[in-house]
């Protein structure tokens, strides 16, 4: 572990709509998560769980307080700096949100697209390998409509890690697939996380998957209200 956290979360505050409307969502959130922690965070519906994870990952703009990720401050944060923020991080979400229209490989080679830096043949030589990796080598021309619910979850999952990002963020992950296929998903969330030191921040209601976690953070009614670390049965 390094000291210098990840992901620092001081006093943060969060509010959607304008004038009445306006109604505080996150209340004086403080976490800090460090490289290569797996922190996995519970917590009723409407808890603000995904508001949290949404403005880790510079999908939208903090606003009140201090959110810094991987040493740059995001509150307040211009378009422009979001966008580059963004390029540190995988996501992985309940809906796989594939294209319907692309193969597995060129799904996962959209998540190498924003590095200009690579050949085409480079990118789909390191597709291929991710796909590999997540046990799909027989499956790469395959379109999504062909592929099983924790197939095209994998596909998601190598889609997020093939341009080895710092930080993956993963919002249920496991939600829509039955237990053995969830357990295999996050499994392999965790072994390639290892793998590649990345750090991972994972939104779940799945207490089947808990123990993959370094530390569990429970969330209710816009508030932190626990942070615990998993003390390992091994």
């Amino acid at each position: 572990m390094t000291s210098e956290p990840v992901i620092s979360i001081k006093n943060l505050d969060h509010y959607f709509g304008q004038g009445q409307l306006r109604k505080q969502v996150l209340f004086d959130i403080n976490l800090e998560i460090n490289t290569g922690e797996i922190i996995i965070m519970t917590g009723p519906s409407g808890s603000g769980k995904t508001t949290l994870l949404t403005l880790v990952g510079g999908l939208r703009s903090a606003q009140s307080g201090n959110l810094e990720i991987l040493g740059q401050e995001l509150c307040g944060a211009s378009a422009a700096q979001l966008t580059q923020a963004r390029r540190s991080n995988g996501y992985i979400f309940q809906a796989h949100n594939l294209h319907a229209s692309l193969t597995a490989l060129q799904n996962v080679k959209m998540g190498l697209e924003l590095h200009k830096n690579m050949s085409l043949a480079e990118m789909k030589t390191r597709s291929a390998q991710m796909l590999e990796e997540v046990g799909l080598q027989e499956r790469i021309n395959y379109y999504p409509d062909d592929l099983s619910g924790g197939q095209k979850q994998r596909v998601a999952i190598a889609r997020a890690l093939v341009s080895h990002p710092k930080i993956v963020l993963a919002d249920e992950p496991t939600a829509a697939l039955d237990s053995k296929s969830g357990r295999d998903v996050v499994t392999l969330m965790q072994k390639l996380a290892k793998e590649q030191g990345c750090t991972i921040l994972l939104v779940t209601h799945d207490n089947r998957i808990l123990d993959i976690a370094d530390r569990i953070v429970h969330m209710e009614d816009g508030k932190l209200v626990n942070d615990r670390a998993v003390v390992s049965a091994v």
